[in-house]
């Protein structure tokens, strides 16, 4: 499998972050880490070798980032006014210097479908709900999509603007909404085994239903926990059959 890792300086975050490349050719799918892990988690956890079969027929080509939640969220020495902050900053990250680095080591605008697991769901679902104009999809497993869940009772405007299960109901402008029901693949999965929160992906569907926003909510067994062997069994899966 080909591989390729680059680094650059963010002027958004003001610190070096990477980025692992796997493949050539095929829609993009960006990866945001679990929780304080870094760009090659995905890759440790075997979770890279699980999908290596539509990396390696071109079906996908896979941009795996690093992750500032050890600077926001899961950081307990930061007020939590400048844990909203950051991870701002990271959304801009993310549109201003991720994507386009994308489309140029692409050549091209290609599709790009987000995906990640547990904290690594929430980003991919905000950054695919917050641009639908940008992303063409995205492959939540095991998330939870009301950051009030993380920000331990802090709330404001940064907190609203990026949890999912509070702005979404309010957004009524209906071409906004378009872009997010046309020619999108939304798949929203959890286990329901140890650690899994399937009701989170329930209440987020439901959300989604009352919108008309077209996507689905993929429920896995009670032998299907908050762990690495779930995701690895479910991105594959996603990957062969939905794609």
């Amino acid at each position: 499998m080909h591989k390729e890792i680059h680094r650059w300086w963010s002027p958004n975050l003001n610190k070096d972050m990477e980025v692992a490349v796997y493949g050539h050719y095929g829609f993009a799918l960006l990866m945001f880490p679990t929780a304080a892990a870094d760009f090659l988690e995905y890759e440790r956890f075997q979770l890279i070798e699980a999908i290596s079969g539509a990396i390696n027929s071109g079906k996908c080509k896979v941009f795996s980032i690093n992750s500032i939640n050890s600077e926001s969220w899961l950081n307990d020495h930061m007020h939590p006014y400048d844990k909203a902050v950051r991870h701002q900053q990271y959304n801009q990250y993310v549109i201003e210097e991720v994507v386009p680095f994308i489309h140029t080591h692409c050549r091209g605008l290609v599709p790009i479908v987000t995906t990640g697991a547990s904290l690594g769901a929430l980003h991919a679902a905000n950054s695919f709900f917050r641009r639908p104009d940008i992303f063409r999809g995205t492959i939540a497993m095991s998330g939870i999509y009301d950051l009030k869940y993380y920000s331990k009772g802090y709330y404001d405007d940064n907190c609203y603007f990026n949890s999912p299960t509070d702005y979404l109901p309010n957004i009524n402008d209906e071409q906004q909404l378009e872009q997010m029901r046309h020619n999108k693949r939304i798949l929203i999965a959890a286990g329901q085994g140890s650690y899994e929160n399937p009701d989170a992906s329930r209440y987020f569907s439901g959300i989604l239903h009352d919108k008309s926003i077209p996507h689905e909510l993929d429920l896995w067994g009670h032998d299907m926990t908050h762990d690495w062997p779930t995701w690895r069994s479910m991105l594959p899966h996603f990957l062969e059959t939905r794609f």
